[in-house]
């Protein structure tokens, strides 16, 4: 018997289930309590990391682009599945272009409202918590015109967007899980997807390499084009007042490295630094 370790939220579970049917062997499914704020996402991946490391677990199933790019000592990915769609979504409305000046569009997302910020100016964009049941009763009550949320997350609940943003770039792992276990640990052949794990880790070298944070609007999304890969970077402030955007295409091992030094040469640093001192202001 494998146990696997989640969130105990309705999208935690169902990617967890998921995950379960395709181990090749009994699972048995504990949810992981963290105290703190719902929604403090890296406390959550914190206490699992503490669960593996406890030996309460065999394996945690994350969502990938909640994981930090530095892992405990003793802590590896093991496995990245086939990849769910990466992109942002908005329900409420088929596009961005279809809202009127001054709607009001919701978002949990640091690097979603930098960006939405940075594509209208003239929308209002408020900050959204709870789970994404949640966030849609306030949509349907009003409180919102639109809400943006992960493709994937909606997906993997039976649920569909209005409408797909591919005008935003997604933040490092969207749309994929991620797999952690204690080091040596291995699993099923069926959970490992090599392009997928070739892209996450692409993003996540990219956002390393910044130096960026859960606190700083970075989006980093990359996909294997005739054995290459092409690897598309945002960063920016918070309010969308400026940013940078770079699209590389070429060989795997130099996307990251590439990308980065390009974006750092070009101030990338100075914004994220200021995107850090005006979210603790």
């Amino acid at each position: 018997m494998i146990r696997l370790g989640t969130r105990a939220s309705k999208l935690a579970l169902a990617q967890t289930r998921w995950v379960a049917e395709r181990l090749g062997e009994e699972a048995e499914i504990v949810t992981i309590n963290a105290t703190g704020p719902v929604d403090d996402k890296s406390r959550w991946v914190s206490e699992l990391e503490r669960a593996l490391l406890e030996d309460r677990i065999d394996l945690a199933v994350h969502s990938a682009k909640d994981v930090p790019t530095e892992l405990p000592e003793g802590l590896e990915l093991v496995a990245i599945p086939v990849r769910a769609d990466p992109r942002d979504a908005i329900c409420g409305a088929p596009s961005l272009g279809a809202l009127a000046g001054g709607a009001r569009v919701g978002t949990s997302s640091l690097r979603r409202a930098a960006q939405l910020r940075a594509l209208r100016a003239d929308l209002e964009v408020n900050e959204v918590r709870g789970n994404v049941d949640t966030r849609l009763r306030k949509l349907a009550e009003g409180q919102h015109d639109a809400l943006v949320l992960a493709a994937a997350g909606l997906q993997r609940l039976g649920l569909e967007p209005d409408g797909i943003l591919d005008e935003l770039v997604p933040a490092a792992g969207q749309g994929a899980l991620a797999i952690e276990a204690r080091a040596g640990h291995a699993v099923a052949g069926e959970l490992i997807d090599p392009d997928a794990a070739a892209c996450v880790s692409a993003e996540r070298e990219l956002v390393h390499a910044l130096g960026a944070s859960c606190n700083t609007p970075v989006g980093a999304h990359a996909r294997t084009v005739d054995g290459g890969l092409e690897l598309s970077a945002w960063v920016g402030l918070p309010d969308g007042s400026e940013w940078l955007r770079d699209l590389y295409r070429g060989g795997l091992q130099e996307a990251a490295p590439t990308v980065a030094r390009r974006l750092l040469s070009t101030g990338a640093r100075g914004l994220l630094r200021r995107a850090e001192r005006e979210l603790t202001q």
